[in-house]
């Protein structure tokens, strides 16, 4: 997918993963593995090509109010996989994975 499709790609996985829980892991080389989030609601995914950044926004809603919003400067890779799931990699190879659950 070239950085044309991202937003529309990204668009598309919000509305189909709508009342869904989310986990985000970002896979660092300095730093290791690290999970960011662990099933939390899921509130949206979009690219914004001005300033060249995705984010991964959970909570928002009634038992979690609070918008978390993962961001990731400058992407080099952004893939949506069937499941859903969602893979961000950086220039320098950070990558984070969003990997979407069946809220219950």
């Amino acid at each position: 997918m070239t950085a044309d499709d991202w937003k529309g790609a990204l668009d598309q996985l919000t509305a189909q993963s709508k009342g869904k829980a989310v986990t985000i892991e970002v896979l660092d080389r300095e730093f290791g593995d690290q999970h960011e989030v662990e099933r939390l609601p899921f509130a949206y995914a979009t690219y914004d090509p001005k300033d060249d950044v995705a984010i991964i926004a959970v909570g928002g809603d009634a038992r979690y109010p609070v918008v978390l919003r993962h961001m990731v400067w400058r992407p080099d890779e952004i893939d949506v996989a069937a499941g859903p799931a969602l893979r961000i990699v950086e220039r320098d190879g950070t990558t984070t994975l969003a990997t979407f659950y069946d809220a219950g």
